[in-house]
């Protein structure tokens, strides 16, 4: 028995499924649509959030990014580079606005701070979705911009190839009080403290 004749006879008793009537959608007056327009590109006035959201220009796609404050060891700067940080905490910025990941991304990082975690994984991509500027990430510019205005940021490095290559960037943190405080009892155990 052919294919067709066999799936034929096994479906022969099947009835198809009734559908309820499509409803046609009706478009708003533009007076709605000019408002939903205004609240989107509405920037937060009330809002503590100081990264800037236009004026940075996109980044090629296989630009490597790369930020170290003054004072910041070679060696852990190394280690982060080299993706030896356990990533405590990541934030996926794909198919965002800028205002939308500029709103993520100071949440993010005011939430990282509160946690006191130190190494984070920041995906903004690569810019290949951009149609019309394909192969220059727009949101990867103003990463690499915001993370250097972020003052709790000490370093950030694009990522190795298995955690999204030059898509994503890891990123280390200031040490919080708290943190300081529990190294250096760690370290001061056992030591005679001069009197």
């Amino acid at each position: 028995m052919p294919d067709n004749d066999l799936f034929e006879s096994e479906m022969s008793d099947v009835t198809p499924l009734k559908r309820s009537p499509r409803e046609r959608l009706v478009k708003t007056d533009s007076v709605d649509a000019s408002l939903r327009r205004q609240s989107a590109t509405r920037t937060d006035t009330g809002s503590d959030n100081v990264l800037t959201d236009d004026g940075i220009a996109p980044l090629d796609a296989w630009c490597v990014l790369e930020f170290k404050r003054p004072g910041i060891q070679n060696g852990v700067y190394r280690k982060l580079r080299l993706g030896h940080y356990e990533t405590e905490a990541r934030l996926d910025l794909h198919r965002m606005t800028v205002a939308e990941a500029r709103r993520e991304l100071w949440s993010f990082f005011k939430e990282a701070r509160r946690l006191g975690l130190r190494t984070l994984l920041i995906t903004h991509g690569k810019g290949f979705g951009n149609k019309e500027k394909s192969g220059s990430g727009v949101l990867k510019g103003y990463v690499n911009q915001w993370l250097q205005d972020i003052e709790d940021v000490q370093a950030f490095h694009s990522a190795q190839a298995h955690h999204g290559g030059t898509g994503s960037a890891y990123v280390l943190l200031r040490k919080s009080d708290a943190k300081k405080r529990e190294n250096r009892e760690r370290f001061m155990k056992g030591r005679v403290q001069d009197v």
